[in-house]
């Protein structure tokens, strides 16, 4: 009988070194394409989530009511809309789906620290006493991971024209005519698109200058 004659172990290892290599090959496209859609899946997340944030903001500042927002101090005026640095407050109406509707206090803070800057909102139901305290709260998160962020204001000056935009509001008995955030984010992928909305002024009731005449939350 002829032997039969067998792989020898060079050919074994050839086969099993291309066999192998197939496989890292085969793993790193899966495992190259898993990453790319994670990637693009947290993307989406994060335009989606930069989408409704600006959506919501839109919303209540373009609801922006010409009402106090608290009791006024002898000879002050009422403050319907503060801008301070940091801090945003003005009165508008929250959604039903959100809280009670009819108007309410309304402020939106940048809150700085060791891992970066993050956008809170709180929201207080108005009452003819000012916003109504119902225990301590805490504050929403709308954004975080933040490298840079700014509140400004612009209104018109005396002749018309527009001026220039300031981050205080020293006007707080009447509403600004544009308000701007400024946003950079730590993630170099994040973009936040130009935010200015234009307060309709004039809406809502007027400003008052004492307690009796604070106006009380309208009927539903």
């Amino acid at each position: 009988m002829r032997a039969q004659r067998g792989f020898s172990l060079i050919e074994v290892l050839m086969a099993t070194a291309l066999l192998a290599a197939g496989m890292a090959l085969a793993f790193a496209a899966v495992s190259n394409a898993t990453r790319a859609t994670t990637v693009a899946e947290e993307e989406a997340r994060r335009a989606e989530r930069l989408r409704g944030v600006q959506g919501f903001l839109r919303r209540q500042l373009e609801g922006a009511l010409l009402m106090p927002m608290e009791v006024a101090r002898a000879g002050e005026p009422a403050p319907v809309f503060e801008l301070e640095g940091d801090e945003l407050r003005f009165v508008s109406a929250m959604p039903g789906y959100l809280s009670y509707g009819g108007p309410h206090a309304q402020t939106l803070r940048l809150v700085r620290g060791g891992q970066g800057i993050r956008l809170e909102f709180e929201h207080a139901l108005l009452t003819p006493d000012g916003p109504l305290e119902d225990g301590p709260a805490e504050p929403i998160v709308l954004l975080d991971g933040l490298s840079q962020a700014s509140f400004s204001v612009r209104s018109l000056q005396a002749d018309g024209t527009p001026g220039d935009w300031q981050d205080r509001w020293e006007t707080v008995e009447q509403v600004p005519r544009l308000v701007r955030l400024e946003l950079a984010f730590t993630e170099p992928r994040a973009h936040w698109p130009e935010f200015v909305v234009a307060p309709p002024p004039g809406i809502g009731a007027a400003a008052v200058s004492s307690r009796d005449d604070v106006p009380g939350t309208p009927d539903r």
